[in-house]
């Protein structure tokens, strides 16, 4: 290879030093003003922050932290334009700072969507939890399509031809694509479905599949629960739509069924008893609605007891209040019922030996 005719072609070589050094100059004085702005932006932040000025706040930081690579882009332009080059390397030259350019303001927009993400929290604050659950999506959608953005504008930079030629020319590699994605456009239509059908919101705790859990996020693809033991559960949208959703975070109360069972030999006064004081430790209970009385009866004649069935209602369904209410609850009818003289009875069997005889 001809290193000379190829230094020549370029005009490398002939580039005086000064052009040289005004070249790396400008680079290093596009880095410190980008570092200055930065400082600038983020002491602008804080004070506004401190002005509980929230939306200002987070423009300015996700500006902060993206503006560098912008000044870094603006800077190399310019310093290339001190360059002595040939129509070749200027070409792609031009062509390499238009991408750098497009992936800097690419780069600035990806940030300040956590402006956008920052007003629609504030919007949904007194919103539904179902609106909330929709701000990652939002997010995640905006960043998705000024990504996709951005590669289509480097297509177009890089092969001098406009987005609908390359949009056209995707032929069979578009449907390709199209029949490999269609597991991710099922989960998505999956998450649009959940959406709009409003089965659940973000914190509520649902039963799927046995999955028992609140809700941690409702993504693209996938909705996450937490399960009581600690784990994670991760299930597609697009199955999840089409499965029975138990959702226990909606329920208005917790309803509770008890048999109490009294042994065979239980005079009827006393039944009578047992249900008199079950049904004063029941009125008006904590938690306890007028629409909603407890139901005290005396059911069934079961294999090994006489049978009373107990229901009531616990209003706010808060599981541990409930939980309390019930111990309380079982430890009163024990006293009470010892107190009176009623046995609970349990399982036994009575066995008649036939005597033989001799």
């Amino acid at each position: 290879m001809n290193w000379h005719a190829w230094l020549t072609e370029t005009t490398v070589a002939e580039n005086e030093l000064w052009r040289i050094g005004a070249f790396f100059l400008i680079i290093l004085a596009s880095f410190i003003a980008g570092r200055i702005v930065q400082t600038v932006l983020l002491s602008a932040s804080r004070r506004a922050d401190a002005r509980q000025r929230p939306l200002v706040m987070i423009s300015l930081t996700s500006l902060a932290s993206s503006i560098g690579f912008l000044f870094f882009a603006i800077g190399l332009e310019i310093a290339l334009g001190v360059l002595v080059l040939s129509p070749k390397i200027h070409s792609m030259a031009a062509t390499a700072t238009s991408v750098i350019f497009v992936l800097a303001v690419a780069w600035v927009a990806y940030y300040q969507v956590d402006v956008v993400d920052g007003w629609l929290r504030r919007s949904t604050k007194t919103s539904s939890k179902m609106e909330a659950m929709m701000l990652p999506l939002v997010r995640k959608s905006l960043r998705v399509t000024i990504v996709i953005l951005a590669i289509l504008q480097v297509a177009t930079v890089l092969s001098d031809k406009p987005v609908t030629s390359l949009l056209a020319g995707l032929g069979v590699g578009g449907l390709a694509v199209a029949l490999a994605a269609q597991d991710t456009l099922k989960n998505f239509f999956g998450s649009l479905v959940l959406f709009a059908d409003k089965p659940f919101q973000m914190g509520d705790r649902i039963v799927v599949d046995g999955h028992d859990g609140p809700v941690e996020e409702v993504g693209f693809r996938s909705t996450r629960i937490r399960t009581l033991d600690g784990h994670l559960v991760t299930i597609p949208n697009g199955e999840l739509a089409n499965k029975t959703i138990l959702n226990i975070g909606q329920r208005p109360y917790i309803r509770k069924l008890m048999n109490l069972g009294i042994t065979y030999d239980t005079p009827p006064a006393k039944v009578r008893r047992a249900l008199e004081i079950v049904q004063e430790l029941l009125a008006n209970h904590e938690g306890m609605k007028p629409e909603f009385p407890p139901k005290v009866y005396f059911n069934d004649f079961n294999s090994s007891s006489l049978n009373l069935i107990v229901i009531f209602w616990y209003h706010p369904p808060n599981y541990w209040d409930f939980m309390a209410f019930c111990e309380r609850l079982n430890l009163e009818l024990l006293t009470r019922f010892n107190a009176e003289g009623i046995e609970f009875a349990f399982p036994t069997q009575t066995v008649y030996l036939a005597k033989s005889s001799s």
